[in-house]
């Protein structure tokens, strides 16, 4: 056996291991990219419209609001994208990761079959654990045993870019900033020689 088996083996351990149950992260105060704007004033929410009264059980589940990060402008997401993955991903992935990449309650437990829910996207499950490229991947071919569907030739390269970029834009700030930082451009390894 080579000692690359074992770097391997070794680093796909942590992977697995990353892929876990996640937390978002602490706030750091270390954040050249992020940028304070103020937040946008909330708006109080408008009484329902008068009509039959239905029990709690009878009425519509309700979709949470996502509140939106506060650095959307310091990411360079093009606006375009986010609106356009919106439309891809409600079309194509909300069925499963849930209106606003949420989840479903639950998804931390593995049904009968042993396979786990789709997770949440909205940063605070384990996506801003992978680069762009592993997120890419994923959509693109799936996840091994047939958790999630291979994307490849159902939607185009612009679709799955464009899904990414909304699913980033969900992030928190600090969850958004600690990826961008030690995953996205971690920096690589001082060669020696």
């Amino acid at each position: 056996m080579s000692i690359r088996f074992f770097v391997l083996t070794g680093m796909a351990a942590v992977l697995i291991a990353g892929c876990g149950e996640s937390k978002p992260p602490a706030t750091s105060s270390e954040t050249p990219e992020a940028v304070e704007t103020p937040a946008p004033p909330s708006t109080s929410p408008t009484p329902p419209p008068a009509g039959p009264d239905i029990s709690a059980a009878e009425q519509p589940a309700s979709t949470p609001k996502v509140e939106e990060p506060r650095n959307l402008a310091a990411r360079k997401l093009a606006p375009e994208k986010i609106k356009r993955g919106e439309d891809v991903y409600r079309a194509n992935c909300a069925s499963c990761h849930g209106p606003n990449g949420e989840a479903t309650p639950g998804w931390r437990t593995p049904g009968p079959d042993g396979r786990y829910p789709p997770p949440p996207l909205d940063g605070s499950a384990h996506a801003w654990h992978h680069s762009t490229e592993t997120l890419e991947q994923m959509i693109r071919e799936g996840s091994p045993g047939g958790g999630m569907p291979a994307w490849d030739g159902k939607l185009t390269n612009q679709q799955i870019d464009d899904v990414i970029v909304w699913i980033k834009s969900l992030w928190p700030d600090e969850v958004y900033d600690i990826w961008y930082k030690e995953i996205e451009n971690k920096p690589l390894p001082k060669q020696q020689g």
